[in-house]
């Protein structure tokens, strides 16, 4: 017997399957606010973000009958928010360019520290990232921010492995040049 995984929302998700568009609303409110921050570091503008996130929600409760609960229901709403956004970035026909690589430490999403400076860093860091091309902000959101790994990142993509790790490259320097000229170092 296959393994379901049951997530503390599993009871919305059954009743959503059955129809309900109580807990459907329920699933909405519970989980828009921070799926919001996937397609918007994504696709770098709030208001796209908006509809990518309206356009994710819409897909997960039409498929949502597909939905084996095998991992969360978060979750797997993420990789739909995350498909979506790609999907918006191709209607753009972002191109991706290969380089030769190296590594980036991990950008922290939130500052965990109340410390002011910290905060205006992290601010001034995602304002930059905002700045950077396309290709470049999805590949250094998807790897630093989402947690996925280049191979990962590739089959989203659809680009070689090697692809993702050059154009995460490309985008740490750019990301660096940026910051140079805001008075931010390492």
């Amino acid at each position: 017997m296959e393994a379901v995984y049951i997530d503390k929302h599993y009871d919305l998700v059954v009743e959503c399957k059955q129809g309900s568009k109580k807990a459907c609303y329920e699933l909405y409110r519970l989980y828009s606010k921070a799926m919001l921050n996937i397609p918007f570091r994504i696709v770098g503008n709030i208001a796209e973000a908006e509809d990518v996130l309206q356009e994710a929600f819409l897909d997960a409760f039409n498929r949502v009958k597909d939905f084996r609960q095998e991992t969360t229901f978060g979750l797997w709403l993420k990789q739909i928010v995350v498909h979506r956004s790609i999907n918006l970035l191709r209607k753009r026909k972002m191109e991706l360019v290969d380089i030769d690589g190296e590594q980036l430490d991990n950008i922290p999403d939130d500052a965990a520290d109340d410390d002011d400076e910290t905060l205006y860093k992290v601010a001034i860091i995602k304002e930059a990232m905002k700045e950077l091309p396309d290709g470049y902000r999805v590949v250094l959101s998807l790897y630093l921010l989402e947690g996925y790994d280049h191979e990962e990142i590739g089959q989203i993509l659809n680009i070689s492995e090697n692809t993702s790790r050059t154009q995460f490259l490309r985008a740490k320097r750019k990301l660096a040049d940026i910051l140079k000229k805001k008075g931010i170092e390492k």
